[in-house]
């Protein structure tokens, strides 16, 4: 297996879907373009183990990231039926264990788990903090993140990068007009 190759991984689940489509030099990349970008981001999030890395699951895959593209980029009035259509091959089955209660997902096909899985994490956000789901606010930019920062106010997918590239504009600009 390759090296996840993006420039922004370890988001929520759901928002880590969106971010497996990125900009580098002004092209978009996709990882998701055959299964072995697949194997990589399920092993980038720890599902491996738990699911094949096959046609059919990353046909599920790329029709949850589609519905969570229209959600979270386009409004939820249009994403929601579209959420609503992955959700609707899984569910959560309650449990008990040596432990107490618990949760259990369960899928109607288990290619489309990583798929339900994505689209329950976006509820599981939108639930927890929505106005906490941002897209990166550099122009040249596609990455989305969740908004961990103290008082709410994170604009870029990473400083080191976006961010840096909006001060540099603004100090070229700046210049110029002097």
């Amino acid at each position: 297996m390759s090296a996840d190759p993006r420039p922004l991984t370890g988001e929520p689940l759901a928002l880590d879907l969106l971010n497996t489509r990125w900009m580098r030099d002004g092209a978009l990349q996709d990882l998701l373009t055959d299964t072995d970008g697949l194997t990589v981001w399920l092993t980038t999030n720890g599902l491996q183990d738990r699911f094949t890395a096959d046609a059919a699951t990353l046909r599920h895959t790329l029709r949850a990231r589609d519905a969570l593209a229209t959600a979270i980029d386009g409004s939820l009035d249009q994403g929601a039926d579209a959420v609503d259509a992955v959700l609707a091959h899984g569910r959560i089955r309650p449990t008990l264990g040596a432990d107490g209660p618990g949760e259990r997902p369960e899928f109607t096909d288990p290619a489309w788990g990583p798929a339900w899985l994505a689209a329950r994490d976006y509820l599981r956000l939108l639930a927890t903090a929505p106005d906490r789901i941002r897209s990166c606010a550099h122009d040249a930019c596609v990455l989305h993140f969740f908004d961990t920062s103290r008082n709410g106010t994170r604009r870029w997918c990473r400083m080191a990068v976006c961010g840096n590239r909006a001060k540099a504009s603004r100090h070229y600009a700046r210049g110029k007009d002097v």
